[in-house]
């Protein structure tokens, strides 16, 4: 059925040919843009996204600080493995 054909196509019986493929397509833009609206005003006007990424740098520099020499081969094993990031020279902080 050509996308610009509004009624699919029909037997005799007036009923659709349920073989035929219907274009559907909704467009969700104003949705997403409410949606981020939306977001925005829940975050409030004092939210600092540069902040919150500092912040989240120094919860894990304090997340990995202090580790034994156990726990440091295995944060060592993890990088190496690509499940955690390098951070600073490679090694936890201490």
């Amino acid at each position: 059925m050509a996308p610009h054909d509004p009624t699919p196509p029909s037997d005799a019986s007036g009923i659709p040919d349920a073989s035929e493929l219907v274009d559907f397509t909704v467009d969700l833009t104003s949705q997403e843009v409410l949606r981020r609206a939306q977001v925005m005003a829940a975050l409030g006007p004092d939210w600092d996204p540069v902040e919150v990424l500092l912040g989240e740098e120094a919860a894990y520099d304090l997340l990995y600080s202090g580790l034994d020499a156990d726990q440091q081969r295995v944060y060592d094993d993890l990088v190496a493995a690509g499940v955690l990031p390098a951070r600073g020279d490679g090694r936890a902080a201490a």
